[in-house]
């Protein structure tokens, strides 16, 4: 039988504006096994997991559990757990690292102030500072959500492991399971479809230089699809990939047509025409989907560069 990874790959899918949004993302370290929603069916109170997901509910954070890369039956759970957020809006990137032997702690947090990219709650209930390490590397190998995940990000991150790479983690769910392995690097929040270690690793070393690779790249969770996809294309015409360069500041629109501006922090600007299409013919947009479906696709019609004159005073 054929996985819903192997027909988007071999029908050629474009990846690009496939990102779930997230402008911040809050990771908790969970060993042992994951459920299919597994903030409410792991080892984690699954009271504490629904408490969680209502806290974070409309704040724009996303929260996700990380484990190392490896076998992951029932074990004892460690006494302290990492714990990460990170804000993925140019001009306010950070990625934050803490620990907790208590993770109801995070209940605590002022998850709109989080969402704003404000970490000064995850600084103070949970001893937050700057990460100092390298950029993380989150792959997705959630078979429980989709078999493909397990099949294809568990070999990716243990991989990745393996070469000595560091940051890399195991994530619950990053959506699109069709594009496994998938992969989320932080902090500029950008991910990655149909992954392969080499890549990643310059990803990785990009993300090192403040750089962003743009090959495989899905776009940023900063943005809402027709921006991801309309940033990448901006990208890619300029050759612009300084990571917190470009930034969507208007959308105007609805499906299936947006008019996107993405702007330059040296202030020159883009409008860029985005279109919603459907992929065909239908196929399963996951491996336990029990009817075909058409998913949406995100495609650049046109983009135009905004002239913009300056009067100057006499």
């Amino acid at each position: 039988m054929r996985t819903c990874s192997s027909v988007s790959r071999d029908s050629d899918e474009p990846v690009s504006g496939t990102v779930a949004t997230a402008r911040t993302w809050l990771l908790l370290e969970q060993p042992g096994p994951w459920g299919a929603k597994a903030l409410t069916s792991s080892h984690l109170d699954p009271a504490l997991g629904r408490a969680l997901e209502a806290a974070a509910k409309d704040t724009g954070v996303r929260i996700v559990l990380i484990r190392r890369p490896g076998r992951h039956a029932d074990r004892r759970m460690p006494a302290t757990r990492q714990v990460y957020a990170a804000h993925t809006v140019p001009g306010n990137v950070w990625l934050h690292a803490a620990t907790t032997s208590d993770p109801g702690q995070l209940l605590d947090l002022d998850f709109a102030a989080l969402g704003r990219g404000d970490h000064g709650t995850f600084d103070a209930v949970l001893g937050g500072r700057p990460h100092d390490g390298d950029p993380l590397a989150l792959v997705c190998t959630n078979g429980k959500r989709d078999r493909c995940c397990a099949l294809l990000g568990r070999p990716l991150a243990a991989e990745l492991a393996a070469s000595g790479a560091e940051g890399v983690w195991e994530v619950t769910h990053l959506g699109g399971h069709r594009f496994s392995p998938t992969a989320l690097v932080l902090p500029y929040g950008y991910a990655y479809g149909r992954a392969e270690a080499h890549t990643l690793k310059e990803v990785l070393q990009g993300a090192r230089e403040g750089r962003i690779v743009v090959e495989g790249c899905r776009g940023s969770s900063a943005w809402e699809r027709p921006g991801q996809a309309a940033e990448l294309a901006v990208r890619t015409r300029t050759g612009e990939y300084a990571a917190e360069a470009l930034s969507v500041v208007r959308t105007a629109g609805a499906a299936p047509r947006w008019e996107v501006t993405v702007a330059h922090a040296d202030g020159r600007r883009w409008r860029v025409e985005v279109a919603q299409g459907a992929a065909l013919p239908p196929r399963p947009e996951s491996c336990g989907a029990a009817v075909l479906g058409s998913p949406a696709r995100m495609e650049v019609a046109a983009v135009h560069e905004v002239r913009t004159t300056t009067a100057l005073a006499g």
